[in-house]
């Protein structure tokens, strides 16, 4: 895997260079399911593209009724993930718009996420799906020992996705933003949460940005120095490590992983350490994700900016 040179325009697509899913997408706002199923069938042992690709597509499919449609036509463990999928954002945009079907909505997801954790009993993907619904009820499991601020949450569901796939990615940053404060949580939680769960991770792991991504979150631009916090040590050297460790390995993804190269180029720009930035943003090629840019203002205005800051060209007025 390489991404592509840049060549004058940010792609915002989250398929990134994911080529089968982004052909995949136009077949699915089209109607059509049969070359996702193909499409997922395939990363049965991949659960990082299994997570990827499920969750891209759900977002596609959440406002039609392709998945009903295609539960009902052509059963199948794809089918059941892609109802789960579905029915969880469904469920989750009910209950942020205090929609009176919010509840009604995440019985059916609930359910949606047990039927397809029965179909395929080795896949995480169902149990992370389930757990991004953990927020609606603030779960309240004590914490294990080794955490400072020993703050509860949903650890019974984390600790079984852990026990399919150790480092999910997708499970990990679902179980950090918990703690997140636009979710009942705490800055000084979150942080906690974050460096736990980083510090288990290998030394080459993209988990090891997860400090990185509390950081953003607890960002408040009326701060004193808000935007010099990433230039004290502890975030320079995390920014630093991740750069020496992770990055080498992207070249081996089976897709370009753009938000975690975004917060990557994040930190090490507004750490002032651009010569490295530009590796990342080179890995990254012309592909762009909204976070953590949108934290700071307009996302294509700071992610141009921070490229200028490394000396790299940005799209041009239209």
């Amino acid at each position: 895997m390489a991404a592509e040179l840049f060549e004058g325009q940010y792609i915002w697509h989250p398929a990134a260079d994911d080529r089968v899913l982004a052909s995949v997408c136009v077949d699915v706002r089209a109607g059509r399911h049969r070359y996702a199923c193909e499409a997922l069938a395939e990363t049965r042992s991949d659960f990082a593209l299994r997570a990827h690709r499920s969750l891209v597509l759900a977002s596609e499919a959440a406002g039609t009724d392709l998945v009903e449609r295609w539960l009902g036509e052509e059963p199948s463990p794809e089918a059941a993930l892609m109802w789960a999928r579905v029915a969880v954002q469904r469920a989750i945009r009910a209950a942020d718009a205090r929609d009176e079907r919010a509840e009604a909505l995440e019985r059916i997801a609930l359910t949606a996420c047990e039927s397809a954790a029965a179909l395929a009993p080795g896949d995480p993907t169902p149990w992370v799906a389930k757990l991004a619904m953990a927020r609606l009820h603030q779960l309240r499991e004590p914490a294990p020992q080794g955490l400072l601020t020993a703050p509860p949450g949903p650890w019974r569901l984390f600790a079984h996705i852990l026990s399919l796939d150790p480092w999910h990615r997708e499970g990990h940053h679902r179980f950090l933003s918990f703690f997140f404060t636009r979710h009942g949580g705490s800055v000084n939680a979150a942080w906690d949460v974050a460096a736990f769960l980083s510090q288990r991770a290998p030394a080459d792991s993209a988990l090891r940005l997860l400090p990185l991504v509390a950081l953003v979150e607890s960002y408040n631009p009326t701060q004193l120095l808000a935007d010099r916090v990433w230039e004290q040590p502890q975030w320079r050297s995390t920014a630093l490590a991740v750069y020496r460790n992770w990055l080498p390995t992207v070249p081996r993804s089976r897709f370009t992983p753009v938000l975690d190269l975004a917060y990557l180029a994040h930190a090490l720009v507004m750490g002032q350490s651009e010569f490295e930035a530009r590796a990342v943003f080179a890995a990254m090629g012309p592909y762009a994700s909204r976070m953590p840019w949108s934290a700071f203002g307009d996302p294509a205005e700071q992610l141009s900016r921070a490229r200028r800051a490394c000396g790299l060209p940005v799209p041009g007025p239209d």
